[in-house]
């Protein structure tokens, strides 16, 4: 019900899923006689892959109006949930886009708040070598509409590790409803390390002493939240003083201290990377942020790694065609492995080699669609199926780098989560084991396949798959994702370059709701949520996403009217 290109909004709290084409300029203005200010969270952007700022992006205004003051800007390399707080009641937003063919998708949600208020009591300051914290009210449901932060310092010179000991937030594809977000530094602008919601026991480490943790809640389903600790560790050495490299699946983050860069003779107004257009940002450090493809990275596969290497070195200074300062380059090297990143950052003065290495991950999700254009999300929660029931399932690489491909190599079902009884292949070295599977070919940065709902024999109330993914290099033609289909695989068949299990479950028919309720924790005020449950036949899917320890539960729900499938829903209850 929300207009493709703007609208003026006046309810206390709104929700927006906003998809744009090419050549948008759409304006959005929130607005209500209240004493109160405005929170805007954009939990969710997509914008054209060849974006820059200048040419698309969403404007944020702290006013009624675009001559009102900018509050902020949000592009395709913004590394962090941009989350914008007016100074009055009144606040406008403007989406730009260039004119690239391409479907942008954006969700954003904004409610009112009074600062200060007891409800806004939440999150703190954390100091010390340890120490631990959690989600308000838990382990009783988190409550609505909540904006939490905590700031976590340990001593010099030390890392910190975040460890969540129980987490349980409401679950959607992008982690766009509720979602914890955490931060390698001291404020929200200091480089993502991950977005996390759903049914997970994640673990974080920060490049330095400072990281911060957001908690960010809707008014939708709420459940127990979180319980944290974290400890510190000391920063290995040798290591540049205050150099820290941070690598993700869409970019490279390097951060230089001044003082470090003034001992190698270095100015960092002459500071360049391999593309000479690449300039840091030079606050109290200088930073050089970008996506892995750009700014003339060199990537090479290794077989069973990728490496992206980029080289900060001296600009020329002006025409001159000798120098007399050392050859000193800064080696900035992410490497991608199955389920980690490893990176290091070295640097050359005459063959003289010093490094720090720290670690990372690609970032990979899975979903299902109502059909096989792949077009419209599951959306419901949960997500219930027919026996039989055609599923699409699609799995996502989110990366900047255009040349990486997925393949679905393995995909097997069990009764047991793990997978320790009776097991059945639908797909086994990229071959379709089962009737009803159907692989599609290569699309992008995604993998899709399609079967019927089924159910083990023998009084196995649940189905749980397990699915192999790997990622590879799509220029390179003895790969793992070209070779497609091996009924008889070799020892080191081809290179690959990254590679991940996906585990999906349980599937369960009607008779098992009740259970599969309880054992999600699912309360009574969660279930009234669900429309008209008596007009709806249901059967039951679950899917876990098991991504380098990070574990996300997620369910979705599709629903047939029992006036399609010509029984009554107390026949089926019988």
């Amino acid at each position: 019900g929300v207009p493709r290109c703007g609208a003026s909004l006046h309810e206390p709290n709104k929700a927006l899923r906003i998809e744009l084409n090419a050549n948008a300029n759409c304006i959005w203005q929130i607005q209500r006689n209240a004493n109160q200010t405005i929170r805007l969270v954009f939990s969710h952007f997509k914008f054209a892959p060849s974006s820059s700022c200048e040419s698309e992006s969403i404007k944020v205004f702290d006013g009624p109006s675009t001559d009102s003051p900018l509050l902020g800007q949000v592009c395709d390399d913004t590394d962090a949930v941009p989350v914008l707080e007016s100074s009055s009641d009144s606040l406008t937003f403007l989406i730009k886009t260039n004119p690239e063919a391409f479907r942008r998708n954006f969700f954003v949600y904004y409610y009112f708040f009074s600062p200060g208020s007891k409800t806004e009591n939440c999150g703190g300051q954390l100091t010390g070598p340890n120490g631990t914290f959690s989600s308000p009210n838990y382990p009783a449901p988190y409550p609505q509409f909540r904006y939490c932060v905590w700031h976590i310092q340990a001593p010099k010179n030390s890392k910190i590790n975040l460890q969540f000991l129980d987490f349980f937030l409401e679950l959607d594809r992008n982690c766009q409803l509720d979602f914890t977000a955490v931060y390698d530094g001291a404020t929200t602008n200091s480089g993502l390390l991950g977005k996390i919601c759903g049914l997970a026991q994640p673990t974080f480490e920060s490049s330095s002493n400072k990281m911060t943790v957001v908690l960010s809640t809707d008014d939708a389903n709420s459940y127990r939240g979180f319980s944290a600790q974290y400890s510190s560790d000391p920063l290995p050495g040798p290591m540049e003083p205050n150099t820290t490299l941070t690598c993700s699946s869409d970019s490279m983050r390097i951060v230089l201290s001044k003082s470090y860069l003034a001992s190698l003779g270095f100015r960092e107004a002459d500071l360049q990377l391999n593309d000479p257009s690449c300039r840091p940002v030079v606050t109290d450090s200088v930073i050089f942020s970008f996506p892995l493809a750009s700014c003339g990275t060199i990537k090479k596969d290794e077989g069973h790694s990728i490496t992206y290497t980029n080289t900060i070195s001296l600009a020329p200074a002006g025409n001159a065609i000798i120098t007399r300062q050392r050859n000193t380059e800064i080696i900035a090297q992410c490497r991608m492995k199955n389920n980690e990143t490893l990176e290091v950052i070295y640097t050359t003065t005459n063959n003289a080699i010093q490094n720090l290495t720290a670690r990372g991950r690609y970032n990979v999700s899975m979903a299902f669609y109502e059909s096989d254009l792949f077009s419209k999300p599951i959306q419901y929660s949960p997500y219930y199926v027919d026996l039989n029931q055609t599923l699409f399932a699609e799995v996502t690489l989110h990366s900047t780098d255009p040349n990486l491909q997925v393949f679905i190599d393995t995909c097997t079902a069990s009764p047991q989560p793990d997978f320790g009884s009776m097991t059945y292949d639908l797909i086994r070295s990229g071959c379709n084991k089962d009737d009803t599977v159907v692989t599609y070919p290569a699309f992008g940065n995604h993998g899709r396949f399609k079967f019927r709902a089924f159910r083990f024999l023998r009084s196995f109330p649940s189905v749980y798959l397990q699915c192999d993914i790997v990622i590879c290099d799509s220029n390179t033609t003895n790969s793992r994702c070209a070779r497609g289909c091996i009924y008889r695989q070799k020892r080191a068949i081809s290179p690959y370059t990254w590679k991940t299990n996906t585990v999906v479950g349980p599937i369960r028919l009607k008779r098992d709701l009740r259970a599969a309720e309880h054992s999600e924790s699912l309360t009574e005020a969660e279930a009234e949520k669900t429309p008209n449950l008596q007009q709806y036949n249901f059967y039951t899917l679950a899917f876990v996403v098991l991504i380098s320890n990070i574990l996300i539960v997620v369910v979705v729900t599709l629903k047939h009217h029992k006036h399609q499938v010509g029984y009554s829903y107390q026949n089926v209850q019988s």
